[in-house]
């Protein structure tokens, strides 16, 4: 297997556990993105947080530590779940 093979099939693993993981988030009560939410945050959450992956509660903690770096469109879309289940985003 040449570098770039182990590479990309260790890229593909990382979405497939990232895509578990937020998929996973919707299940729990407290709070679930949506399905806009990983597709605009699925990028940030590679570049912030792959060392939490796939802990779903480190993951969540990161993304929210980390919100000042989010891309404007995961920032909104995150800000508009977290109004919609109630709860007020950190500025």
């Amino acid at each position: 297997m040449t570098a770039s093979f182990r590479r990309t099939i260790r890229q593909v693993a990382a979405v497939l556990a990232f895509a578990a993981s937020m998929s996973a988030l919707s299940v729990q009560p407290s709070f679930a993105f949506s399905a806009e939410a990983q597709q605009m945050c699925t990028g940030d959450a590679f570049r912030l947080c792959s060392s939490d992956i796939p802990n779903i509660p480190a993951i969540t903690a990161c993304m929210f530590k980390h919100r000042a770096e989010l891309s404007s469109g995961c920032r909104a879309v995150m800000d508009r779940d977290l109004a919609a289940k109630g709860k007020v985003a950190a500025n």
